[in-house]
């Protein structure tokens, strides 16, 4: 691994008492190429900009894929990491979807481990706050033509953020999205291509103009069955059962937020269904008073709840508009993990 460290810090330039999400970067980035059929060595340098053709393959056909990851200052000065093994597991399986070359799990774990170390300084102290971790891999033929490319480039970024959302954990406003659709059955929904995000950002544009956080996606064919919120899966608490949109219709990312809200669920003993859920199901669940909570489960916000579900011209309001006790617990386990104010049974933690 060759490494080029920068001359001058930018972590000056960075007002950690008014941290926003995703603006600012860390001093040293993590690059390698694929060329030739084989990966390049891995290198860690400063992080700036880099050429690139007019004609770069992803700018024309997004053939691009990503992850999101965090680093946390624990309450007893060590750095942790949050399952790292499974989202490099997810990268290589959202590689393989996108026609682009896996990589080597082992080298870039160990890359992602130098380049926290080396930009420790960059992650935040308080707690709430962390070193947000972008890996990403773009094609980088240099052509106009509709092709699996033959050359890549794999990064790794780290931003030093606060939380997703700026009212914290505060209840969000969502809307049921009944006219546009973000993925079909068979399309990109199971994996993290940029491409299945960019489909969602004029539905989710004109859904903030209205007033609202996110859109509530619902299935592509007859929009009735729920699938994901925009940066997140979905919970619901129904009569004391927590339940979320089943995977096996493949429209959905598996998050690593979710599988651990899950697993946290069955360790107190709740009562769990993973599911196809009717968007009307909720009407009804509100209507006769066992709609009880709804909140979103991502890297990012690790838990939003929600507060109002926008739907068919009327407000579906959840428990009157606060944070439930289940979403609050699910957040202050995973946290308590993240932070090592707990322990972690689950052997998720990776401390540096």
């Amino acid at each position: 691994m060759k490494i080029t460290k920068v001359k001058t810090s930018s972590i000056s330039k960075i007002n950690y008492d008014d941290l926003k999400f995703g603006v600012h970067f860390s001093d040293h980035m993590v690059i390698q190429d694929y060329e030739d059929g084989k990966w390049g060595e891995l290198q860690i340098v400063p992080f700036e900009k880099f050429p690139m053709s007019p004609a770069n393959i992803t700018l024309h056909y997004g053939q691009a894929i990503f992850e999101g990851m965090k680093a946390f200052n624990g309450v007893d000065g060590k750095i942790r990491l949050f399952r790292p093994k499974d989202n490099i597991a997810r990268f290589n399986r959202s590689a393989e979807r996108m026609a682009m070359p896996k990589v080597n799990e082992e080298e870039f774990l160990n890359g992602l481990l130098k380049l926290i170390e080396l930009d420790q300084k960059f992650i935040p102290k308080k707690i709430g706050e962390s070193l947000y971790i972008r890996p990403f891999m773009i094609a980088t033929d240099e052509l106009v033509g509709l092709k699996a490319s033959s050359k890549y480039r794999f990064m790794i970024i780290t931003t030093p953020v606060g939380p997703y959302f700026s009212q914290g954990l505060k209840p969000v406003r969502i809307k049921a999205e009944m006219k546009y659709s973000r993925v079909p059955t068979g399309g990109l929904g199971e994996v993290k291509a940029a491409a299945n995000y960019a489909a969602s950002v004029y539905a989710t544009k004109k859904a903030k103009e209205q007033g609202f956080s996110q859109v509530l996606w619902l299935d592509s064919n007859e929009h009735k069955y729920i699938d994901e919120v925009g940066a997140m899966n979905i919970m619901f608490v129904i009569d004391d059962v927590l339940i979320t949109p089943t995977l096996e219709q493949k429209t959905i990312l598996p998050g690593i937020t979710r599988y651990s809200t899950l697993s946290i669920a069955r360790d107190l003993g709740w009562k769990v269904e993973e599911r196809k859920i009717e968007i009307e199901e909720l009407v009804k669940a509100s209507n006769n008073g066992t709609l009880q909570e709804v909140f979103g489960v991502g890297t990012a916000a690790i838990i939003a709840p929600v507060g109002e579900i926008f739907y068919e011209g009327k407000s579906i309001i959840v428990n009157n508009n606060e944070i439930g006790k289940k979403s609050q617990k699910i957040f202050d386990t995973i946290t308590g993990y993240q932070y090592g104010k707990i322990k972690d049974i689950h052997n998720w933690i990776l401390e540096l």
